[in-house]
């Protein structure tokens, strides 16, 4: 039953993926793409931790720790940047 609602949820998560690499496309300006570009790093970490679910590895959820700090650290740039013209000063 846990594998079946598990690749329910994988399913699930897959079209959000594919939704949010639409919006990141066909963004009607910079901030709507950098909002789709911090949303698909959030639905990558869950596709990721699925993944360990269904596979029970440990290594994945490593893997999205990692990709939430990178992903943190980002956005944070993109901020500055967009804020400032400069992202480190």
């Amino acid at each position: 039953m846990f594998q079946n609602v598990v690749l329910l949820c994988l399913a699930i998560m897959s079209i959000s993926v594919v939704l949010t690499v639409m919006r990141l496309i066909k963004g009607p300006d910079l901030p709507d793409r950098v909002l789709a570009l911090d949303t698909l790093y959030i639905n990558a970490i869950a596709l990721i931790m699925l993944m360990g679910l269904y596979l029970r590895s440990d290594l994945f959820f490593e893997a999205a720790l990692l990709i939430a700090v990178m992903g943190f650290v980002g956005t944070v740039a993109v901020a500055k940047h967009l804020l400032r013209g400069d992202i480190i000063e």
